[in-house]
């Protein structure tokens, strides 16, 4: 008992009360922002070092792509404007693909519950099971979707939990760049999964192939052939990067259908 005082008071509430009400630390490093004070003539430095070519120059304007982002910061670091800079912001998720480029000048990312797949919230509202499916990835990102059900997190309170068996969940969770090895084995995982389903791209290898994206050991058919419900920048994603995008997209439907009727 007074050990577990004792850590009570060293480390403080471990338990996050709501994870829709959190602000990370300063030293975590989410959202970018990207400022619109001229670059230095000629300088590309931003975009000749970043490893997964997330930076694009046009017209002396700067875009980053989170979908492809590792958030390694050299880019921040490098630059003699200070035009980009990452924010502790962890709200990242989004159900549009574009949504994910960030360009000079522009807020953080934004989701569009009006594109939400209306049977999502219909049939998911209060409860999602999730079969999460490893394509070659390097463990991170299902490291921290494992923290996702700890006992800081807790996304089991909310209804969304992780099964064993493809043919017990409502939707797949897609982490790694999708190896051929693995692509056929992750179609075999949708094609079990009952309809509606529901499809969700974790990380940036997930969402663009990342590090790896040029590699001939992928197999990236199954992205062009399924549509996607969610994608979850990082590399790898925060918990509650997750865990706020599954809420956003089950419950953002529900609260404009409502809205409309009354």
């Amino acid at each position: 008992m007074l050990q577990s005082l004792k850590i009570l008071a060293t480390t403080g509430r471990q338990t996050i009360p709501d994870v829709t009400k959190v602000t990370l630390p300063a030293s975590y490093r989410g959202s970018p922002e990207i400022g619109d004070q001229p670059c230095v003539f000629g300088c590309s430095s931003c975009k000749d070092l970043c490893p997964t070519s997330a930076i694009s120059l046009h017209e002396g304007k700067v875009t980053l792509d989170l979908g492809a982002c590792v958030f390694c910061g050299e880019c921040a670091d490098e630059c003699p404007e200070d035009k980009i800079a990452f924010t502790n912001n962890h709200l990242m998720a989004t159900n549009n693909r574009l949504s994910l480029i960030i360009a000079e000048g522009a807020g953080h990312v934004v989701f569009h519950p009006e594109t939400v797949r209306r049977e999502i919230v219909n049939t998911f509202g209060s409860s999602l099971k999730l079969r999460q499916v490893s394509a070659g990835g390097c463990n991170a990102c299902e490291l921290e979707l494992n923290a996702c059900g700890n006992v800081n997190f807790d996304m089991g309170r909310y209804g969304i939990e992780f099964v064993a068996s493809p043919r017990h969940a409502d939707g797949i969770v897609i982490t790694g760049p999708i190896s051929i090895n693995m692509s056929e084995a992750t179609q075999i995982c949708h094609d079990s999964i009952p309809d509606p389903k529901i499809v969700v791209l974790t990380g940036a290898c997930a969402i663009s192939g990342g590090v790896f994206a040029n590699s001939p050991a992928l197999q990236r058919s199954y992205v062009e052939r399924h549509g996607v419900d969610l994608y979850v920048p990082g590399c790898p994603p925060h918990p509650l990067t997750f865990i706020n995008g599954i809420l956003t997209m089950i419950r953002s439907k529900r609260a404009c259908t409502v809205s409309s009727l009354n």
